[in-house]
């Protein structure tokens, strides 16, 4: 799933997919200060501290970005994937979560949130990398992506859809 490169690492991030009941993801939309996609949704998501692993890092992050009093369940991890969009010096381990209960509550990099179907999906504009982390967790299938999303040209003829 990962393109091939020479470049090296320059950073990891851990990558929170979070799926309701209803097949509906998670969106949190960034402040316009935000150093990274500035007023545009994205995942609860966030770089490795020192000496932390993929695991350690998606759970601070989850928690410091939507609050601690929330059950999660995991359903499926993928890592790492090199990214398409910052000539692959990047690599994000991706997490697929079920949300089982709690209450929201955003920190200082987010200005609100939503629950969004599939259907709803393409009403937002998100961050560059969103649609890929969709793709290679086979949340839905490619139709309800945006196909403008720079999916690379070897993804093009993969199948990774589900039955949804």
């Amino acid at each position: 799933m990962t393109r091939e490169t020479t470049q090296a690492v320059k950073g990891r991030f851990s990558i929170n997919v979070v799926e309701n009941n209803n097949s509906e993801i998670l969106l949190l939309k960034r402040s316009v200060s935000s150093k990274y996609g500035p007023g545009l949704w994205g995942f609860p998501a966030g770089h490795f501290e020192e000496k932390e692993t993929p695991e350690e890092c998606a759970r601070r992050e989850l928690f410091e970005e939507i609050g601690g009093a929330i059950s999660v369940e995991l359903l499926n991890q993928l890592e790492p994937v090199r990214d398409n969009h910052f000539d692959g010096v990047y690599e994000f381990y991706l997490f697929h979560l079920r949300w089982r209960s709690g209450e929201i509550r955003l920190n200082q990099e987010h200005t609100d949130y939503v629950w969004v179907s599939r259907h709803d999906y393409k009403n937002y504009p998100v961050m560059k990398g969103v649609d890929l982390d969709l793709f290679y967790l086979k949340i839905w299938p490619k139709e309800y992506l945006n196909q403008d999303a720079g999916f690379p040209a070897y993804l093009n003829s993969v199948n990774l859809s589900r039955a949804c």
